[in-house]
């Protein structure tokens, strides 16, 4: 269990870095500040997505919220 267990701690890590980065550009950490998220599988067959996270703002004070 000790791999899986590392694995995930390298995950949390990245994740924890990418937020921060986020934070000091003031952008959502999800959709990286455009406000939609476009899924891989629906890229051809639809169009982009509101953001869920920040409602479509594309704003790390929203996606906090």
């Amino acid at each position: 269990m000790g791999l899986f267990s590392a694995i995930s701690e390298w995950s949390n890590g990245r994740y924890e870095k990418k937020v921060a980065k986020m934070r000091e550009l003031g952008k959502c950490p999800d959709c990286n500040g455009h406000g939609i998220e476009v899924m891989p599988y629906e890229h051809f067959f639809s169009s982009p997505y509101e953001c869920p996270s920040c409602a479509g703002t594309g704003q790390f004070s929203d996606w906090m919220k």
